[in-house]
């Protein structure tokens, strides 16, 4: 599936060939799932719609090279001339097992983390903020 979604980006055509080229390049981003949305790469801990929204994504810069922002559209990350520069930027904020992508959505990859946090008395679950903030399509 996570192979799919690289082809998909590739073909749509909305995103930079250097950039997907870049981004492939890295074994951590090419076992998640690829999105592309406004000209933007986004990565997905999931292969599902609607996708997590918890890694930084790479947009176009005007003039050339790139932005880094997110994980929340309203939090920037900075510039990058290249696009290795803008893959190791989101490459350094990553969360922590972020790949390989989960097969399913980010409901049921929180249900899947919530199954493998320790059960023992004194530990609490995820709350709501430790959980994968799916996409709204926008």
């Amino acid at each position: 599936m996570v192979q799919a979604g690289w082809q998909a980006v590739r073909r749509d055509g909305r995103v930079r060939d250097e950039l997907i080229d870049a981004a492939y390049r890295e074994p951590l981003l090419r076992q998640l799932f690829p999105w592309t949305g406004m000209g933007e790469l986004h990565f997905s801990r999931c292969t599902e719609p609607r996708w997590t929204w918890d890694i930084p994504y790479i947009q176009p810069a005007k003039g050339g090279g790139y932005l880094v922002s997110g994980p929340l559209r309203s939090e920037s990350v900075g510039p990058a001339a290249t696009a290795e520069e803008a893959v190791a930027m989101v490459i350094a904020r990553l969360p922590s097992g972020a790949s390989p992508a989960f097969v399913g959505t980010p409901e049921q990859l929180a249900v899947q983390e919530a199954s493998l946090a320790p059960d023992r008395p004194g530990t609490q679950a995820p709350n709501d903020a430790s959980q994968p903030v799916p996409h709204d399509s926008r």
